[in-house]
């Protein structure tokens, strides 16, 4: 035995897929032993690799240690370390000291590289979303559960009208409506989930404009969409408005309240990374008059209080900051940090 993945169930509590699925991978290219402590369980990794009787800590020579703390004690109980991660829920867990010592040792040390590993799964479900305000999907299962009104398409008085309701029509004129092709998209942020969703606005038809001003040209050429150098041009047209940014001390606010004021009146407003990158205030009171309407997984504040009056209105989609911890996205994480490590003898 040469490698060892050890897990804390604090770290399954966020990525529960992850351990799990970093073991197989290592599985496929010789003997692992695995060690998932108990809740409650507060051994720190020496005592651990000391107390599991499938382990060797003399001949642990790849180690992943998730959510587990470890010292210097710990780590001089694996004399023949040569490659390992140890890693929390969102950032690693060695100590600068600790780190210093085993690289002084020769020990190679890994990290993730990037957030990338959940970009499909926000990205994917940002598209979702966005078809759901565009046809009110959710409104109408709502109600079909509720009534058979909404199965009644006759127009008002039994009179046709132009641009009013008919036969199978049950999208809000008030906004903007209808099929994804053809819309102006626009979207702030051109990167690891910005792009994706741009690129399949961009597959399906849609007209994709996009700011961002630290992305490389090569983001905007991938993802299908026009670049825009002024984020005030950037709102002045959107049919659908998609501030896709992380939250960070330069991102906060960076959708101004000047900039959702200028937003024509019925675009559609994409919320799934963090929604303090907007003037929250000033997006809720233009919802809230019926003057945009909002698809959103981020709110300001989280869970949003059974009262809020943005739940449950006519020009709204909701869900409860879901978009991004998908399955798929865990083994993602754990392939990308297993990726780092050099492959066992007799992998080619």
């Amino acid at each position: 035995m040469s490698s060892f993945v050890v897990v804390h169930p604090d770290f399954d509590g966020v990525w529960p897929w992850a351990a799990d699925h970093f073991c197989e991978l290592w599985r496929a290219e010789g003997e692992v032993a695995f060690a998932r402590l108990d809740h409650g369980d507060a051994r720190r990794l020496g005592e651990i690799a000391r107390d599991e009787s499938q382990v060797d800590a003399d001949g642990i020579r790849r180690l992943a240690c998730f959510g587990v703390s470890a010292g210097e004690s710990c780590l001089a109980a694996l004399p023949a370390l040569e490659e390992a991660t140890f890693q929390g829920a969102y950032h690693g867990t060695l100590s600068a000291d600790d780190r210093q010592r085993l690289e002084a040792k020769g020990v190679r040390l890994y990290d993730q590289l990037s957030e990338g590993f959940w970009g499909q799964s926000v990205a994917e479900y940002g598209l979702a979303l966005t078809l759901c305000g565009l046809r009110r999907i959710p409104q109408l299962h709502r109600r079909i559960v509720e009534s058979q009104e909404p199965w009644d398409y006759d127009p008002p008085d039994g009179r046709g009208r132009a641009s009013a309701r008919g036969h199978q029509f049950g999208d809000d004129a008030s906004f903007t409506h209808g099929t994804l092709a053809g819309k102006r998209v626009r979207v702030v942020g051109a990167g690891n989930i910005g792009s994706r969703y741009a690129g399949f606005a961009s597959a399906l038809g849609a007209e994709v404009s996009a700011w961002d001003p630290y992305a490389p040209e090569s983001a905007f050429h991938r993802a299908g969409s026009r670049r825009e150098h002024h984020l005030r041009r950037l709102v002045s047209d959107a049919e659908i408005f998609a501030p896709m940014l992380p939250l960070t001390d330069s991102t906060r606010n960076i959708v101004t309240a000047s900039h959702l004021e200028a937003l024509p009146t019925g675009c559609l407003v994409v919320l799934v990374t963090r929604a303090l990158i907007c003037d929250v205030g000033t997006l809720r009171r233009r919802v809230l008059a019926d003057e945009l309407s909002l698809a959103a997984d981020v709110w300001d504040v989280e869970p949003l209080s059974l009262q809020d009056p943005l739940l449950g209105r006519h020009n709204v989609v909701h869900t409860p900051h879901n978009a991004g911890r998908t399955a798929d996205a865990n083994r993602a994480w754990a392939e990308s940090l297993a990726s780092q490590f050099r492959p066992s003898q007799g992998v080619v």
